[in-house]
C-alpha cells in the first residue's frame, strides 16, 4: 500500500506540474522519457539478475503459462463486450478494436482514429490509459485479491516496460520474465487486432 501511495502522490504531482506548464518542453521532445525508461528497465533487469530465487523460478514458464498473454486478450475482449450491455450506443466492433488496444494507448487510438475518428479514438485513448494507471495505482490490491498473476494480467501490453517495477515489487522476482514475456506477445498483437476490429484489415 505504502507503494501505491507514493505512486498516486507522484501521479497526482506530474499533473499539477503538467497543468501550470513549469516543465521545459525540451523534456518531452528530446527524447529524455525514453531514456528515463531504458535506465528503468536496466535496474528491473540487475535486480533480477542478483535474485538467484527468481532465476529458478523462471524454468517454471513454460508448457501452459506460454499461452497465458492469449489469455489475457481472451478476458479482455470478454470484457469489452460486457461493456456494450450497459452502453448500448458503443458498436461491438468499437468496443473489441479499444478492448485490443490492451493498455497501449498512443498506438491503439492513432489506429483507430484513422479509421472511426475522433470519438472512438479519444475514448481508446481514455480507456487505455485508464488501464496502465489503474495498474500502477492498486497492483498491491490486486496481488493480495486476484494473486501475482493478476497484476500482470491488469497491465496488459505495458506489462513488458511501464507497469514492469509495479508488477516485480506486487508479484515478486520470479514473475518479471513471465510480465515482460507477456507484455512483448500483447504488443505485437495489439495493430494486428485493432486493424482487425475496426475494419482496417480483412481476416
Amino acid at each position: 500500500m505504502k507503494e501505491s501511495k507514493i505512486i498516486t502522490i507522484a501521479f497526482i504531482l506530474g499533473a499539477i506540474i503538467g497543468l501550470i506548464s513549469i516543465t521545459p518542453e525540451v523534456v518531452f521532445t528530446s527524447g529524455a522519457m525514453e531514456y528515463v525508461l531504458y535506465v528503468l528497465m536496466l535496474v528491473v533487469g540487475v535486480s533480477v539478475g542478483l535474485d538467484r530465487d527468481a532465476l529458478v523460478a523462471m524454468k517454471r514458464f513454460r508448457g501452459p503459462l506460454m499461452l497465458f498473454p492469449l489469455v489475457i486478450l481472451g478476458g479482455t475482449l470478454i470484457g469489452s463486450l460486457v461493456a456494450c450491455i450497459f452502453n448500448p450506443y458503443l458498436l461491438i466492433t468499437d468496443a473489441l478494436s479499444i478492448g485490443s488496444g490492451m493498455g497501449y494507448y498512443s498506438l491503439s487510438s492513432v489506429l483507430i482514429n484513422n479509421v472511426r475518428g475522433e470519438v472512438a479514438a479519444t475514448t481508446a485513448l481514455l480507456s487505455n490509459m485508464f488501464r496502465e494507471i489503474f495498474t500502477l495505482l492498486s497492483a498491491p490490491l490486486i496481488v493480495k485479491y486476484f494473486g501475482p498473476f493478476a497484476t500482470i494480467a491488469a497491465g496488459g501490453a505495458t506489462s513488458m516496460d511501464t507497469t514492469l517495477p509495479i508488477v516485480q515489487r506486487s508479484s515478486g522476482n520470479e514473475y518479471t520474465i513471465l510480465s515482460v514475456y507477456s507484455g512483448v506477445v500483447l504488443t505485437v498483437l495489439v495493430p494486428i487486432l485493432v486493424q482487425v476490429f475496426v475494419g482496417g484489415i480483412r481476416i
